[in-house]
């Protein structure tokens, strides 16, 4: 089947579901509704998916869930960050867990009261352990229909590229221009051909790539 159409994204997508790999913290059919008709947080709601991919950066998916299931829970019981550090044993992501939650209610109305989604992105990347990268993923879970740039998103947009002469450039630490080029282009095709959200269409790459369903040697 070719690649990067409408028949090849759908397949993906319902691969993903076979296997019971459809799910970010959201199931995929959370995540699509909320890029379409985005749901404003409380102060909780927005503690909790900063956590989420704080945890979420260089650990599977699975341990993520199962620690941000723990320690979300212990912050609503009281907990304070020495009680953090014993559940999840990085200190530097559960002393920015518990500023996030210590500051929700002012971080969530600041973040909301932005018109701009670039500048809620670039609030976001402010924020204790988050940055540049990780507030793409934020903000996505967040309902603002964006794209995550990682070094999965990266590599496919080589090869919607079909331009090997960029591989040089992929960088998940920095967003070469090149690249981004690239990868917008591969989700405006991917948007016009479903009609769906780019951030829904994000999240099926990124797990298909992630899971080995897409052939990145083509």
């Amino acid at each position: 089947m070719n690649m990067f159409t409408a028949d090849w994204f759908f397949k993906l997508d319902a691969g993903l579901r076979q296997m019971g790999l459809d799910s970010d913290v959201q199931p995929f059919d959370e995540i699509r509704a909320n890029l379409m008709h985005r749901h404003i947080c409380t102060p909780d709601e927005f503690s909790d998916h900063c956590a989420y991919v704080i945890l979420a950066g260089g650990f599977s998916q699975k341990t993520a869930k199962r620690m941000h299931t723990l320690i979300c829970a212990a912050l609503r019981d009281g907990a304070d960050a020495a009680l953090l550090f014993d559940i999840f044993h990085n200190k530097n992501k559960t002393t920015a867990i518990y500023k996030i939650w210590t500051d929700r209610a002012a971080l969530c109305t600041q973040y909301y009261a932005i018109t701009e989604t670039d500048g809620r992105i670039d609030y976001l990347a402010q924020l204790p352990h988050i940055g540049r990268i990780t507030a793409h993923h934020l903000a996505r879970n967040l309902g603002e229909d964006i794209v995550k740039y990682d070094i999965w998103i990266q590599r496919l947009g080589l090869l919607y590229a079909r331009n090997p002469a960029l591989t040089p450039k992929i960088n998940n630490a920095h967003l070469d221009p090149d690249i981004r080029r690239a990868c917008d282009a591969m989700f405006d095709a991917l948007v016009t051909a479903t009609g769906l959200p780019r951030g829904y269409i994000d999240v099926v790459l990124w797990r298909a790539a992630q899971n080995k369903l897409i052939p990145m040697d083509v």
